[in-house]
């Protein structure tokens, strides 16, 4: 995924009303900006760090610009913008970045499924194999005391577990359940269940993958000219 034009950089004032922030640009201009992140953003929107936001050419949105990197003052860069996780995994998968999701015929998006009205996010056919419903989370919070560890959620999250359940209804269907963690932040080297900050939503996922719903980790390179998946990392429940 390419940003062109590129990203331009400036500094957080602060975060508020969730989809809104005010920054500092270079030429001394103050200015709001969207922010499509409804969660916590635990440590990714500190008031002085850099961030680096598009521009959209929509003239009917009432703020064009659009919250998309922030450079920590530790040197990380993350990616704020949660509906880019679902733009990169559907490159990746495309491209054959996860080697596990190839030798699907067809990719289909917000597919209807579930018996608790939800849609997936990514849904791969074939007609020599069970379809492969894959349920896309972006992982952004960093453990600033253990080294390199990530975890998710950031906060309790009903949604979450819903998709849990519906991925192991899947798998007890027939078909096969992958649960995507798009690791949007440069410092996490390995995933783990939040345990800490929501016990129900690990004890669904410990159920699911006992049940046969696959979980993988692909971290992501992350600059103002492009992002892109590019590996796996180790999971550990």
């Amino acid at each position: 995924m390419k940003f062109e034009p590129q990203l331009q950089p400036a500094v957080l004032i602060k975060r508020y009303k969730r989809f809104l922030a005010d920054i500092h640009l270079p030429n001394n201009e103050d200015i709001t900006i969207h922010c499509a992140n409804t969660g916590a953003m635990t440590g990714c929107a500190m008031t002085g760090d850099t961030i680096w936001y598009s521009t959209s050419s929509n003239p009917k949105r009432k703020y064009p610009h659009s919250w998309e990197l922030t450079q920590t003052n530790k040197g990380d860069t993350i990616c704020v913008n949660t509906a880019r996780a679902n733009q990169l995994a559907v490159e990746a998968v495309e491209t054959g970045i996860i080697h596990e999701l190839t030798g699907y015929e067809q990719l289909k998006t917000e597919v209807r499924y579930g018996d608790e009205n939800s849609r997936i996010d990514i849904l791969l056919m074939s007609s020599n194999r069970p379809n492969c419903y894959i349920e896309v989370k972006s992982v952004t919070l960093l453990d600033e005391f253990n080294l390199g560890q990530g975890y998710f959620p950031d906060a309790v999250t009903t949604r979450g577990q819903k998709h849990l359940r519906e991925l192991t209804k899947m798998v007890q269907n027939g078909y096969r359940a992958v649960l995507l963690f798009t690791v949007l932040h440069s410092g996490i080297e390995k995933v783990s269940p939040a345990h800490h900050i929501d016990p129900q939503y690990s004890k669904l996922l410990k159920s699911a993958q006992e049940q046969g719903v696959e979980v993988l980790c692909y971290t992501a390179q992350l600059s103002n000219t492009e992002m892109k998946l590019t590996k796996s990392i180790r999971f550990i429940s």
